[in-house]
């Protein structure tokens, strides 16, 4: 019964937000308080659900697959083309389900605090994008994974285009025209996967099984793989496909930013650990290298432009874009500590920067200005917005207490072990980081104050963060916090369930070093027996 239960609960986080989202089309003649009380619930309960699913899958009965919760519904496709609606959590997607809710509910809050205008049609689009995100991290299903993502997607472009900011027209063509052509090639891939796998299915638990009995070709798993890397990699702005990201970010509005950037951008990411690796692990081999060096890009030259920026918030979206090379370097080298850094890393990241994006709005709240250079002596005005962003700042860098800290470290380490020369190049980025991210605080919060600034100041526009502002970056930081002082509440599942996967293993050498040294000591046995009975 308590499983039941568990499994309807899993199905309402990704409802409940798109039953919001329909009763808000009938918005005008609601009222206000009823819209905002409304989009509350649909941001409010995923975030419950999520908290609580995550405390109850340690003790939660699972299948031989590693899945909880897990529930299927028929969509009347299964018998002819394999397609089921099967929604489940396991050690890699239970951490980012965590995040999808706690991100929308800091995401929500502040949207529904907000003076947007047409506020119905900016919470119902906000709440598809939560009740999409749900779904892509519960689906067992690979077509309903896809399905969902585009579900969160489209509302994007839709709110770039009315919300968002100067250059708001060419962000959501740049938008559109990257992210279809990433989506369309993840499609592809995973079309590919599923046919070439001879099986009806789309049901990854199946296809698991099945190609743990039957490979596939190498030379399959390496076109597969190519497809789903480029694919998942300009969804994620993978270098040198990133250019859409900090042009975009700085475009959105904040709601739009938080959720994308902290969770949606996490879906190629994910595809790539949840999806190719465990169906073709020789594909992941074979582009493994060549990752290493787009990754690289990610870290050192990205980082150089992001310490250029004078924008603030295009140096969070640059910033954002950096760090996703260091997510790709724990996937890359293939083993379970960098795989579990890697995912670990993915849910502090997008705490962080969820966080940095709602930080960044309140400063240009304050200051009508994003440009780091006019304005200076924000701190003395407004000290808690200062602490909160130099907590922010901080767990980007990685400090320790932080749960950055630990995906990170747990990526140097998977790093040195592996490939060890691009161990240099990736401490540089954390000192690339600390320099753009303390040059920010200094020059927004400590400074001198400038006569733009002071004009402001003088006519007494300056206020500290409002508690609609306080409760959502409290909701962000307490989280990071708390995995940065208990990192193994996520640690653990994530580490058990990419054991499971035979593509996170030991290495080549390794195995086949263990495989000859059991050889070694099967023929001595066999000489001694014979020396015996002779």
């Amino acid at each position: 019964m308590e499983s039941d239960l568990n499994s309807i609960l899993l199905q309402l986080a990704i409802y409940v937000p798109l039953v919001c989202a329909i009763v808000l089309i009938f918005g005008k003649s609601l009222g206000e308080t009823p819209i905002k009380g409304i989009a509350g619930i649909g941001f409010v309960f995923p975030a419950i659900v999520a908290i609580y699913l995550c405390f109850q899958f340690a003790c939660a009965t699972k299948d031989p697959s590693g899945y909880a919760f897990l529930s299927n519904f028929d969509t009347g496709l299964q018998a002819s083309v394999g397609i089921s609606l099967m929604l489940g959590l396991n050690g890699i997607s239970m951490p980012l389900f965590l995040l999808a809710g706690l991100v929308g509910l800091a995401a929500g809050i502040h949207a529904i605090q907000s003076k947007a205008e047409r506020l119905p049609l900016y919470l119902l689009l906000l709440l598809i994008m939560q009740g999409g995100l749900m779904g892509v991290f519960a689906s067992v299903d690979i077509f309903f994974f896809y399905f969902f993502h585009e579900l969160a997607l489209i509302p994007t472009f839709i709110m770039v285009g009315i919300w968002g900011g100067q250059g708001r027209r060419s962000s959501a063509m740049e938008l559109t025209i990257y992210l279809t052509l990433g989506a369309m090639l993840s499609l592809l891939g995973l079309i590919y996967l599923s046919t070439a796998s001879d099986l009806n299915t789309y049901n990854l638990i199946e296809l698991r099984k099945l190609v743990a009995e039957v490979p596939l070709s190498q030379v399959i798993q390496e076109n597969i793989f190519g497809l789903l890397l480029f694919g998942f990699g300009i969804l994620v702005s993978l270098f040198p496909f990133h250019s859409w990201a900090p042009r975009g970010y700085a475009a959105m509005p904040t709601g739009a930013a938080m959720l994308h950037s902290g969770v949606l951008k996490k879906f190629g990411l994910y595809g790539l650990i949840q999806v190719a690796a465990p169906l073709v692990p020789q594909g992941v081999a074979h582009w493994s290298e060549l990752l290493v060096w787009l990754a690289l890009g990610n870290i050192v030259i990205i980082g150089f432009v992001t310490i250029s920026q004078r924008d603030l918030k295009q140096m969070i979206g640059y910033s954002s874009v950096m760090h996703m090379g260091y997510i790709f370097l724990g996937f890359a080298t293939m083993s379970v500590i960098g795989v579990g850094g890697a995912v670990l890393l993915m849910v502090a990241h997008g705490l962080s920067v969820a966080l940095m994006f709602m930080l960044a709005t309140a400063v240009f709240n304050r200051t009508r200005t994003y440009d780091m250079h006019e304005i200076g002596g924000l701190g003395p005005h407004a000290p808690i917005l200062a602490g909160f962003f130099v907590a922010a700042s901080l767990a980007s860098v990685g400090l320790p207490g932080f749960a950055n800290f630990w995906g990170e470290f747990t990526v140097f380490i998977s790093l040195w072990e592996k490939y060890a020369w691009a161990v240099a190049p990736a401490v540089l980025g954390v000192i690339i980081s600390a320099v753009y991210g303390m040059r920010a605080i200094a020059r927004v919060f400590f400074g001198e104050e400038t006569e733009p600034f002071k004009k402001t100041v003088a006519e007494g526009k300056i206020s500290d963060i409002t508690m609609g502002e306080r409760i959502p970056a409290s909701i962000l930081v307490i989280a990071l916090v708390v995995i940065g002082i208990w990192p193994q509440s996520i640690s653990t599942p994530i580490n058990n369930a990419v054991t499971e996967i035979s593509a996170f293993t030991e290495t080549p050498t390794k195995v086949a070093d263990t495989e000859s040294e059991t050889d070694k000591i099967a023929s001595v046995q066999i000489q001694d027996e014979e020396d015996t009975t002779s």
